[in-house]
């Protein structure tokens, strides 16, 4: 196997020189950042915030985080909550496998801690979900260590400070990274502060993509990006794979005012959350309905919906869909109630004992459809 060779790091003595002016701009704009994990940071909340925001927009994820501390206001109210009920409260935020690992993490907190949050960093990152990132960005927010969490905003505003030219790509980089800002980090408050002013730095100024906002950056006199006029050339970042694509045709079949539901199995992509049938490719309407008969179904209607694209970090799904009204006794299921099981051709069988039909009251109360089916809704 290639060894990766060793990250050297240009100019790393101007480190030492960020968290001054930055923890000053921090402070006199933070009111204008304010967030509801940051107004109240205990640390089951920093911990439940710092999940939901990754990959995901803070503006995003706010109505989310309240709901979620409403249903579930503390550690051992999660370790024991239901899966349908915490995909629930998790529905359109995507990434459900976060939800997944908070609960599992929530388990072990409660077994093995005392239902608190470790105040430890090598514990921290032995519980599901929490890598470097998140355990440094708990550790200095809630516990005050002085720990440089390292995302895309502290990469990209690192290497235009220090023209470097390394592929923040790279798993080493970031490491080189977070190794030469550590020395430098403060303790207590500041050390969360620290990383909440990367944080705002990158999502407000030092912009990915298109111009950054140098003339309100705080690191201006310092970045020799900017002194070289190459904030735009910087990071350097190399292109990352390409998605695998899939094509399905999504069925809202709908009976006697229900609709159809079927449960992904419960590893893989979505695992364990429910969905709307689908199948494999993009048929043709003759061939669907000659299908959907073979499988027992009446169709009263079918109409062509308009086609959709989903984008997930590996895949994309490009989606035809149909809207399907059945006869009253084409199934005959009720919600929950198995139907017989039928044969099937296509690649993903709609096999009628899968489904489940839901009302509308139901879809919204206690299934967790996740967003991609959204188009169809």
């Amino acid at each position: 196997m290639k060894k990766t060779p060793p990250i050297t790091l240009e100019h790393t003595e101007m480190l030492a020189a960020i968290p001054s002016p930055l923890l000053r701009w921090y402070r006199a704009q933070k009111d204008n950042r304010s967030l509801p994990w940051r107004n109240a940071p205990a640390p089951y909340h920093v911990w439940l915030s710092e999940i939901m925001l990754q990959q995901t927009r803070a503006s995003a994820v706010i109505p989310y985080y309240e709901r979620f501390l409403a249903a579930l206001p503390t550690i051992a109210a999660l370790a024991a909550c239901e899966d349908d009920a915490l995909m629930k409260l998790w529905q359109g935020l995507g990434y459900y496998s976060r939800a997944r690992n908070l609960k599992k993490a929530a388990q072990t907190i409660v077994t093995e801690y005392g239902g608190e949050l470790p105040r430890d960093f090598e514990c921290l990152l032995k519980l599901p979900g929490i890598g470097r990132y998140t355990g440094s960005a708990i550790g200095s927010i809630a516990f005050g260590f002085p720990l440089p969490a390292v995302d895309g905003n502290v990469l990209r505003v690192v290497s235009r400070v220090l023209t470097s030219t390394s592929d923040i790509a790279l798993p080493a980089v970031k490491r080189a990274i977070e190794q030469a800002l550590a020395p430098h980090y403060p303790e207590g408050q500041a050390a969360g502060e620290l990383n909440q002013a990367f944080m705002d730095l990158g999502a407000t100024v030092c912009l990915p993509h298109g111009a950054p906002h140098c003339t309100r950056c705080p690191l201006a006199r310092l970045c020799l990006a900017h002194d070289a006029g190459r904030e735009q050339e910087l990071p350097a970042k190399s292109a990352s794979k390409k998605r695998r694509i899939e094509k399905l045709t999504v069925l809202r079949m709908e009976q006697d005012g229900t609709l159809a539901l079927r449960k992904r199995p419960e590893k893989g992509l979505l695992a364990g959350l429910w969905e709307l049938p689908h199948v494999d490719g993009h048929p043709t309407k003759k061939a669907l309905l000659a299908y959907l008969s073979e499988q027992g179904f009446a169709v009263e209607r079918i109409e062509k919906l308009p086609h959709a694209r989903h984008i997930f970090s590996h895949i994309e799904w490009q989606m035809h869909g149909y809207r399907i009204t059945l006869a009253d006794n084409s199934l005959g299921v009720a919600e929950g109630m198995p139907a017989p099981l039928a044969s099937s051709t296509m690649s993903v069988p709609l096999k009628r004992n899968d489904l489940v039909w839901a009302s509308r009251e139901a879809l919204a109360d206690r299934y967790s459809i996740p967003s991609a089916f959204s188009y169809f809704l």
